[in-house]
């Protein structure tokens, strides 16, 4: 398995050349892209090359997938990327019911349709929002699932449990979706303060190791990629969570 790591972890510590050679000193073979690191996708793919880094996967917006497609395949083909994950729903825009949520859904099932039909896979990838109930008792990540039957999921499993939701269980639901794991940890009372709560993999309190042996086991996922919403050392936490994972 090669372990992939999201640059948006890495955002607070340019230049992205600095950045590049830390992960592939650290052991990485593959990192996640984001907005920030598509300016230049020509450049920025020359320097992924030179470190001996691909992209397997990258997050676009909604946004774009709808109003400017041309333009995240063009990035995305040339960055290498193979699974396109949409990432967020800005507050303003979450629907507040579960008709809402299902709309939503249906939503995502026409961009992925658009996406698949260019020879990539499509993913969503979730936060904490869509595991609060809505009024119904129903959570939207269910009722996104019901109104895209073929949505893949990358799911983000600290945001699952920051959400109050068991990330076991929804393995077991919906493991036939993951086609992506988010592997970020989440910092113990007290720890983390100035990181926004979160933690190196491995140092905090999510049970990766059993989460990970239930991923291989019950899904399809293809990518395994280490998070940090706000590290305040890059290399620390690059070298410590790859250390972590590769030891299960």
């Amino acid at each position: 398995m090669n372990w992939s790591f999201q640059l948006y972890s890495a955002r607070n510590f340019q230049p992205w050349s600095d950045v590049l050679k830390v992960l592939a000193e650290c052991g990485y073979a593959e990192v996640e892209g984001f907005g920030g690191v598509y300016a230049d996708p020509a450049a920025f793919r020359a320097e992924l090359d030179a470190n001996g880094l691909a992209m397997p996967s990258g997050h676009f917006s909604i946004e774009m997938l709808e109003t400017d497609f041309a333009k995240a395949e063009s990035i995305a083909r040339t960055l290498g990327v193979k699974l396109i994950g949409c990432p967020y729903l800005q507050a303003p825009d979450r629907p507040g019911d579960a008709d809402g949520w299902k709309a939503f859904g249906k939503r995502l099932a026409v961009a992925g349709a658009r996406v698949r039909d260019a020879g990539f896979d499509f993913a969503w990838h979730n936060h904490d929002f869509e595991f609060q109930p809505l009024p119904d008792g129903s959570t939207p990540q269910a009722r996104i699932f019901e109104g895209a039957p073929d949505l893949g999921w990358e799911i983000d499993v600290a945001w699952v449990i920051r959400g109050g939701a068991d990330p076991f269980k929804w393995i077991d639901d919906y493991g036939d979706r993951i086609v992506a794991v988010h592997v970020k940890d989440i910092a113990r009372p007290g720890e983390g303060l100035d990181e926004d709560g979160w933690s190196d993999v491995g140092y905090g309190t999510v049970d990766w190791k059993g989460l990970i042996a239930a991923a291989r086991a019950k899904t399809p996922a293809k990518h395994f990629i280490i998070e940090h919403d706000n590290p305040n050392d890059l290399r620390r936490f690059a070298r410590r969570s790859i250390e972590t994972v590769k030891s299960f």
